[in-house]
């Protein structure tokens, strides 16, 4: 086995205590050689000389000479003591491993170099990914710095929970997700869907209200369709899903933008230049150091989570009362897991915190790239909106079941499409919680692994040479409406799989259908710069930057 520093050996505690207990020694019984014959000096001399040690072996040495997995598949260039960091700060978050997985030869996992030259393992074939994923789950957890970050608005539940307790909490929320109960709840996602509309209805009439008032002549100048950015609405029609559906409450975040969730969860999932800067300290600095910062983005992420918090208590203190008084309790998530009796009140803010955050920003995020991806492509749009009108005749009188939404095929592969090609969380993360192997190479305790839907999904090993274009057909094909013609069930990473697999897929898909249908049967639209460039914007999600502003004209058949 090649040597690496004991795990001991390299923390800044058994320096310094080293540092002092030499100090003493030297100062003491050999004081010549000691730095001035000072305590402090010569501690403070010994643990630079520790920690310089150290560093040139673990960026200069290590990784390069001795690290077992030196042999595996390594991205070329990079810095010699940044290592690919550059490349990685210089493209949206999964770009970079999207890339390396199509170009680079690999036998399912390539190695790159994060900062300091720390070492990260992409995992780019099914079989690696079942072991992650699946068979060894446990063996590859959350890494600390996810609690430290996203965990503070998120909550820390079933998604960044580990081991026994990730297995109960999961165990006692699965009735909630149940498909018989998400298809339940299709009548609440389409009446949402409804109000999205009216909303959006709403906007455009005052903004053509606001062109006439300009001083346009209807009757010299054509007028122009309403442009609007559509993004927004997506966020504030899944935030009001989740409140009903996983809560028993209406947020209104439709009807009111203003309302003090959707106003702190948008600050919160539009990071600015001193998000990024703090993401990048993250990298240098403790997590309590920074996030005790007085900066306002500290100030933005404490009120999103204080928000979070204080409503999630309030919900849950009001089912409480209502199981102890015996009334009927409606089967949102809240209700389900209050009457499972196996969580503490803290498991529960932090879990509904969690569905609350991710639940409603990730769907939204799939929403706003499908419109913008149906802008690109007119005659899918056109294919969809005239099933979607066979199978809604009316889109305020048909009654909407899971039925009519399920029997939609190409509306189920323009969702499945969008859902690979723009999964909503490029990458996530997992550390080694020990020394073990992945597809037979050994991997030492703390390796950072990397599972990137983006670089799984658009995969041409995996999905053929179009992987990277949107192509809802690969989807309709006899027997491929859940593979899309995919090798393997791995090769769609959107949803992850095993017992960390997101455990909402089935809730989200189904609202993202409704949203979408409702849409696209309600408008014909196209980008208002369809020459422009996107360009991804990180964050919790990948999002367009700019969000997706698009031309608005109403279709008969729905025209109110």
């Amino acid at each position: 086995m090649p040597f690496k520093f004991p795990a001991f050996l390299s923390t800044y505690s058994f320096w310094a205590a080293s540092s002092i207990a030499s100090a003493v020694l030297l100062v003491q019984f050999t004081p010549q050689y000691s730095l001035r014959q000072s305590y402090s000096w010569t501690a403070s001399t010994l643990f630079a000389l520790q920690w310089l040690v150290y560093f040139l072996y673990s960026v200069f040495i290590y990784p390069h000479y001795t690290s077992p997995m030196r042999h595996l598949p390594t991205v070329k260039g990079g810095s010699p003591v940044f290592g690919h960091w550059g490349t990685l700060l210089a493209e949206p978050s999964g770009v970079p491993q999207r890339r390396w997985a199509n170009e680079m030869p690999n036998d399912g996992l390539i190695r790159y170099l994060h900062l300091w030259n720390r070492e990260r393992l992409v995992v780019t074939n099914p079989k690696g990914l079942a072991e992650v994923l699946t068979t060894k789950s446990y063996e590859f957890v959350k890494p600390d710095l996810l609690r430290a970050g996203i965990g503070r608005v998120l909550g820390v539940g079933v998604l960044l929970a580990e081991g026994d307790n990730h297995k109960t909490q999961r165990k006692n929320l699965s009735p909630a997700f149940h498909f018989r109960h998400v298809k339940e709840l299709y009548p609440i996602f389409w009446a949402k869907s409804q109000e999205m509309v009216r909303a959006i209805q709403q906007e455009v009439k005052k903004l053509s209200s606001s062109s006439v008032s300009a001083g346009t002549d209807p009757t010299t100048t054509p007028p122009s369709p309403p442009a609007l950015e559509i993004g927004e609405y997506g966020s504030r029609a899944t935030l009001d899903i989740i409140g009903v559906a996983g809560m028993g409450q209406d947020f209104h975040a439709l009807q009111d933008p203003t309302n003090e969730l959707n106003r702190v969860y948008r600050a919160v999932f539009s990071p600015d230049r001193t998000a990024q800067i703090l993401g990048l300290l993250g990298f240098f600095l403790p997590a309590w150091f920074l996030n005790a910062l007085p900066v306002d983005r500290n100030s933005q992420v404490q009120a999103a989570a204080t928000v979070a918090k204080d409503t999630c208590r309030r919900l849950i203190e009001q089912k409480r009362q209502r199981l102890a008084n015996k009334e009927p309790m409606q089967p949102d998530i809240i209700s389900v897991a209050l009457e499972s009796g196996g969580f503490t009140d803290d498991d529960l803010v932090n879990n509904m915190m969690t569905f609350l955050a991710a639940g409603h920003e990730t769907t939204a995020s799939a929403f706003q790239w499908a419109v913008y991806q149906l802008c690109r492509s007119k005659d899918i749009q056109t294919r969809l909106r005239a099933e979607v009108h066979e199978h809604i005749q009316s889109f305020d009188t048909t009654e909407i079941t899971a039925d009519i939404i399920d029997n939609m095929p190409y509306l189920h592969a323009v969702c499945q499409e969008t859902l690979r090609l723009w999964a909503p969380v490029p990458l996530t993360l997992r550390d080694a919680a020990h020394d073990t192997t992945l597809l037979g190479h050994f991997v030492p305790q703390g390796t950072k692994i990397i599972l990137s839907p983006w670089a799984v999904n658009h995969n041409t090993a995996l999905w053929g040479a179009d992987a990277g274009e949107f192509n809802p057909d690969r989807w309709t094909a006899p027997g491929q409406a859940n593979a899309g013609g995919a090798v393997s069930n791995y090769a769609f990473l959107t949803f992850l799989h095993g017992p960390r697999s997101c455990i909402g897929a089935k809730f989200a898909v189904a609202e993202f259908a409704c949203l979408l249908a409702a849409f696209v049967g309600s408008w014909e639209f196209e980008l208002v710069d369809p020459e422009k460039e996107i360009e991804v914007k990180g964050g919790v999600t990948a999002r367009p930057k700019g969000g997706v502003h698009v031309y608005l004209r109403p279709v008969e058949k729905w025209a109110s």
